[in-house]
């Protein structure tokens, strides 16, 4: 597995992230890492590799955009000092498109998401060892949907973005795809983003496939 022995991983992004994480810090005791994906790799690192006392971080706020990471970036991953960093924002960036459409200060074009993900990921690049880029996502079985195809040209920036500046990269909406070939998607997610316990599981999966987790390892 690509983790080190002791080393900080956290997470970034939004109420997918989130899920009732501890606020300020989200580390600790007491569901702490919140009951999401980030709860359930933490659980599995410590589970499967236990020797290695990998400290993971949860800095996920419901409801935010790459522009509100812009804002709290110094404090919520520069001063943090992570080994290891993941993104997975760009939900919101869409979605208040499509469910605000005439509040548009509240729109993220995909332009802005574009500038501000990439200024993002260079200042953090220096001061971690790596950096897992993950795509938002939509759970619509129908591809022609118009919020799914605007979500996919999200995640083709943040694979263009990961490309070009050597991260690893998770693409989300893949992994939930296959689900959906037997899954009605209000079976994962009551409003298409949201996941269920499964959704959750299969981000930890995709994450974890991604930085080489050894499920047999003991």
């Amino acid at each position: 597995m690509k983790l080190d022995q002791g080393q900080k991983l956290l997470f970034i992004g939004d109420s997918v992230t989130d899920c009732e994480r501890a606020k300020p810090e989200g580390e600790g005791l007491f569901a702490a890492l919140g009951k999401g994906y980030v709860s359930y790799v933490d659980g599995l690192l410590q589970a499967v590799y236990p020797e290695l006392g990998i400290r993971v971080v949860n800095k996920g706020i419901s409801g935010n955009t790459v522009r509100d990471l812009k804002n709290r970036w110094q404090e919520d991953v520069i001063d943090q000092k992570p080994d290891w960093l993941s993104i997975m924002i760009g939900i919101n960036d869409v979605w208040r498109q499509y469910d605000t459409p005439f509040i548009k200060e509240w729109h993220v074009y995909i332009d802005e998401y574009e500038k501000t993900l990439r200024e993002l990921v260079l200042e953090a690049k220096p001061i971690v060892k790596e950096m897992v880029l993950m795509t938002p996502f939509y759970l619509e079985g129908n591809e022609q949907d118009q919020m799914r195809q605007s979500m996919e040209q999200y995640g083709q920036v943040v694979k263009k973005i990961a490309e070009e500046t050597n991260c690893l990269f998770v693409d989300t909406q893949a992994a939930f795809n296959s689900l959906l070939k037997d899954l009605y998607p209000a079976t994962i997610a009551w409003d298409r983003v949201h996941p269920s316990t499964a959704g959750h599981m299969v981000l930890a999966r995709a994450f974890l496939k991604e930085i080489g987790f050894n499920w047999d390892h003991s």
